[in-house]
């Protein structure tokens, strides 16, 4: 008898996003070309209250990044909304800088101090890291609070010649035939959603990126990752200057187009970490679609809800424990999981397949 010598032989390959992620890219796309061209048609009002959720979604999105991939579970992102929004005062009230020259700086500046108070938090963990990073605020507004020049304890507000120096607003008033304030709030939120989308983008790409792959390995399993030869230390530090970074230009734009600051409201740790907490465990904490809902939803709540008094936080505690005990991975992540739906595909899957072949 001959025998048989075909054996078994298995190929690989890496399975690419399918048509529903092509769709989904598509999708995005003409909403983005909607949000860039809604000044034309929208009111005052809906143009201020999309400024708000764009740069809530945005806060969200490095929380996630921070909280959700590298396991830095921080209530004290406040510190570097409030820095960033006082810098950006420092630097055009006594330096005299352009507003938009001074956002980049401001990202530059938050990087910079984010690396010596890594030191000191970084040397805590779990409970202790976020008691740390909420510590840390609470420094940063005591310090600020110092600083008469910029209002000291009672803050200050950014003089009109300064909110009115920013390039566009002259073609914006005579393009859409608005007044100043109206062409202010419309330059802001080109500049929020600008803000928002290159946070988004800089996030996915991240996390599509070799540095990506560890932050997974890292939220899946830290020691496993370590065991493996991922730099814990380097990657987390890494993801905690990149999102000083971005935090701090937000609260540049978020001070910027409030035009006043306080001590107490820019290092709010209600404002700025509470809510932004609320949005990404409901929407879905390690996922980059699970804060853009949990943002939508809270709008949503808060402007329709707010004028209930106790009833809104009522409200929003209620929903917040329901999530956690019914959708433990956020209403994205329970739609995700059950539909099997994906609008931002940042892994790769290898596929194995089975063959015959002559031996």
């Amino acid at each position: 008898m001959e025998a048989d010598t075909r054996e078994l032989k298995q190929t690989f390959h890496i399975e690419t996003p399918g048509a529903a992620s092509r769709l989904s890219a598509v999708i995005i796309g003409i909403a983005l070309l909607v949000a860039v061209m809604l000044p034309v048609f929208a009111g005052r009002d809906l143009i201020q209250n999309l400024i708000f959720l764009f740069y809530m979604m945005a806060l969200a999105q490095c929380w996630n990044l921070l909280a959700g991939y590298a396991g830095l579970i921080s209530v004290g992102q406040q510190a570097f909304v409030g820095l960033g929004g006082y810098l950006l005062f420092a630097l055009t009230l006594p330096g005299g800088i352009n507003p938009l020259l001074a956002i980049p700086v401001v990202g530059a500046v938050s990087a910079a101090l984010a690396l010596p108070t890594a030191l000191i938090v970084f040397r805590l963990r779990g409970a202790y890291f976020a008691i740390g990073s909420w510590v840390v605020a609470e420094v940063y507004r005591l310090v600020f609070a110092q600083f008469r020049m910029l209002g000291g304890g009672t803050g200050t507000s950014l003089d009109p010649q300064v909110t009115s120096s920013v390039p566009g607003i002259e073609w914006v008033k005579g393009m859409l035939n608005v007044r100043t304030p109206a062409a202010r709030d419309i330059i802001s939120y080109w500049l929020v959603l600008a803000l928002t989308v290159g946070t988004l983008a800089l996030v996915y790409f991240m996390l599509r990126s070799r540095r990506g792959l560890a932050l997974g390995a890292i939220r899946d399993n830290e020691t496993a990752a370590a065991g493996l030869g991922v730099d814990i230390y380097r990657i987390k530090l890494g993801v905690y200057v990149a999102v000083a970074a971005m935090t701090g230009m937000i609260g540049a734009m978020i001070y910027l187009q409030k035009a006043r600051i306080s001590p107490d409201a820019a290092f709010s740790v209600l404002d700025w970490t509470a809510y932004v907490i609320f949005i990404t465990v409901i929407g879905g904490i390690g996922t980059i679609e699970g804060p853009i809902v949990g943002a939508v939803i809270f709008y949503l709540m808060q402007r329709y809800l707010a004028d209930f008094g106790a009833w809104y936080l009522i409200v929003l505690g209620a929903l917040g424990i329901f999530v956690m005990l019914f959708a433990p991975k956020g209403l994205w992540g329970f739609v995700a999981e059950r539909y099997h739906l994906t609008l931002f595909p940042t892994r790769r899957k290898l596929v194995v397949s089975a063959g015959e072949g002559d031996r």
